[in-house]
């Protein structure tokens, strides 16, 4: 896992640009704080930093192979699940190896298969590739999006890295965000492509974006695709088991201490049972982690997202599976530290919008980064399998809208409630959801004979897997690498999310109820208590809203700060005042979404244009 970063300008020579190129690649330090490394030569620069996985000694980066009609230059972030495979078949064609890395497969496999590697992979990855025969520059997404990648066309080539950071670390990129970039935060729908920052890109997933003289081109390698599924229960609920097995069994491999992240759900639990059987096998015990609130037996209500703490449950699941685990105990001081909420802010590159959920993975990962350098997550799986509650709510199944936008009105209020209305009148954010929406629906493909429900849910499932679930890839991969933590998700295995993905809702939710495929296909492995569970994480401590309250306290004595440019004084005073509504889900996501924005505008100063 690392960052990359770099510069094609065709009528530059690049060797020249040596203390921007260490620009861009600094700010990736936190994504590789093992090594670093820049390639420059003629009109092709590339930068990397390095978190050591895979072969120590033997993946440093940029990795180069020359070749008599000039050198081919790789940078690469992510790992390559199949890559023993791959090397195997590229070794019977002929091909030479000199490290044990994926990365030097992926090298060597595109100088056999060129632009059609991509389909060959099976991993979490981005990386660029500069062909000196052909002045050709590839920058490739994995399929799901789990590894980010942007770049940024400029009048002679492109600027790109794996964070918005490292392009505007470069004096041709400029802070600036418009009115559509203001909409992509408040929105929660995670447009493809769109970055936010003006005049930059994401690469979207499963695309390969090509660069050279002639301009820039974008070619899809992968996309959801509708099939029809002719298994039956048995058939299916095997299939998906054994599939999680070999993903499992592929995400373990590092030559770095590994662990889970187990919540008490079923997600987490069921991938750290796979993990712990597979391990004691070679007599490994696997370390699990947990994130807990201080106080929070003391304070915690049960309510429709909250059904019952977690801790109960991460114990019951290490006493079944004998995990090595420990507790990651937070306290209310810690999720309001400021200190804190910058580094999640500099992380992201974004005011977040999800308050202490943001703050509390960020130090969970940096207190789990102490004793691992890999962890196993079971991030998406909700995505996958139809988990979420608004996958049974009629009214999200029927909104003419992103289905989770319905529930997060309900329980958290709008975004731009705290908006200046000048602002919100000129965001318009129902409009531009519902051009979203209409987008992403039409997208959905079809069987031939399937039901209105199960097209409707169809549907809910794709724009789940297609932008859901890649604003959390993104907040997760943001949280880990800042404290250089590589976490990866079993679930988005593009195997799994292919089969699950075409299996009939009435499939999904066999016995009525969440996820019913995933839990009978590992319910040998679990404890009954988390076999009946609904999982529910979140602070509920009162010292939390207190604290935040006295911190917009604080900016709103300081009547000049720029974030009263986007929100309304006097909203914001009503919303944190002592004798306010702070405690509501509504009044504290206001009070969170001010103060990421407070910090956004201090660290990156952006151009703001509002018009």
């Amino acid at each position: 896992m690392c960052g990359i970063t770099g510069w094609v300008s065709f009528d530059r020579e690049l060797r020249a640009e040596d203390a921007t190129l260490h620009a861009m690649t600094r700010t990736m330090a936190c994504r590789g704080p093992d090594d670093s490394g820049i390639w420059a030569e003629g009109p092709a620069a590339l930068g990397h930093r390095r978190l050591a996985i895979i072969d120590l000694p033997g993946g440093r980066q940029p990795m180069t192979v020359d070749t008599p009609d000039g050198p081919v230059v790789l940078v690469y972030s992510g790992e390559t699940y199949n890559f023993t495979e791959l090397r195997r078949e590229l070794t019977d064609r002929g091909h030479r190896f000199t490290t044990r890395s994926d990365t030097e497969v992926v090298l060597r496999g595109y100088l056999e298969w060129g632009e059609a590697l991509p389909e060959r992979l099976n991993g979490m990855y981005a990386f660029a590739l500069w062909d000196a025969r052909t002045d050709t520059l590839l920058l490739v997404r994995d399929r799901m999006g789990i590894k980010p990648l942007y770049y940024a066309p400029t009048d002679d080539g492109v600027l790109f890295g794996s964070e918005p950071k490292a392009v505007l670390a470069n004096p041709l990129a400029r802070p600036r965000v418009r009115l559509d970039g203001l909409r992509e935060v408040f929105a929660l729908v995670k447009t493809p492509g769109h970055a936010v920052w003006d005049g930059l890109r994401e690469v979207e997933p499963g695309t390969v974006v090509t660069v050279d003289r002639t301009g820039v081109r974008t070619r899809v390698y992968w996309r959801l695709e509708t099939r029809a599924h002719t298994d039956d229960r048995a058939t299916t609920i095997t299939t998906v088991r054994s599939l999680l097995e070999d993903i499992v069994r592929r995400q373990l491999v590092a030559d770095v201490p590994r662990c889970t992240l187990l919540s008490g759900g079923l997600d987490s639990s069921a991938m750290t049972a796979l993990a712990a059987r597979q391990l004691a096998e070679q007599g490994e015990k696997v370390r699990s982690f947990a994130v807990d609130f201080a106080g929070q037996a003391d304070h915690f209500v049960a309510d429709e997202l909250r059904g019952t703490p977690d801790t109960p449950f991460v114990h019951d699941v290490v006493r079944t599976a004998g995990t090595a685990h420990q507790d990651i105990v937070l306290d209310a001081q810690a999720l309001a530290d400021p200190g804190v909420r910058e580094k999640v802010i500099r992380a992201r590159d974004l005011p977040t919008g999800f308050g202490d959920m943001d703050t509390s993975l960020y130090l969970l990962f940096r207190a789990i980064r102490e004793h691992s350098t890999v962890a196993l997550s079971g991030e998406s799986a909700d995505e996958v399998f139809g988990g979420y509650l608004q996958f049974f709510d009629e009214e999200a199944r029927t909104a003419d809208t992103f289905p989770w936008l319905v529930r997060f009105a309900r329980h958290f209020g709008e975004d731009a409630g705290v908006l200046r209305p000048e602002l919100t009148r000129a965001l318009d954010l129902p409009a531009y959801t519902a051009d979203g929406w209409r987008t992403a629906a039409a997208a959905v493909e079809r069987l031939d004979g399937e039901s209105d429900l199960e097209y409707r849910m169809r549907r809910m499932s794709h724009v789940h897997l297609t932008r859901f679930v890649r604003i959390l890839l993104d907040r997760k991969d943001r949280a880990s690498m800042a404290v250089g933590l590589e976490v990866r998700v079993p679930f988005c295995d593009h195997r799994l999310v292919e089969y699950v993905y075409n299996t009939p809702w009435a499939l999904k939710s066999f016995d009525g109820r969440e996820k019913s495929l995933l839990r009978e296909a590992t319910a040998d492995l679990l404890p009954r208590s988390v076999y009946d569970r609904v999982k529910s994480p979140s602070t509920q401590d009162p010292a939390y809203a207190t604290a935040l309250q006295d911190q917009v306290q604080d900016l709103l004595a300081r009547p000049s700060h720029p974030v009263f440019d986007l929100v309304d004084r006097e909203r914001l005073r009503r919303a944190a005042s002592p004798g306010g509504p702070v405690r509501t889900q509504a009044a504290r996501r206001s009070l969170e979404r001010t103060l990421d924005l407070a910090v956004w505008l201090d660290v990156y100063r952006p151009e703001l244009v509002l018009d």
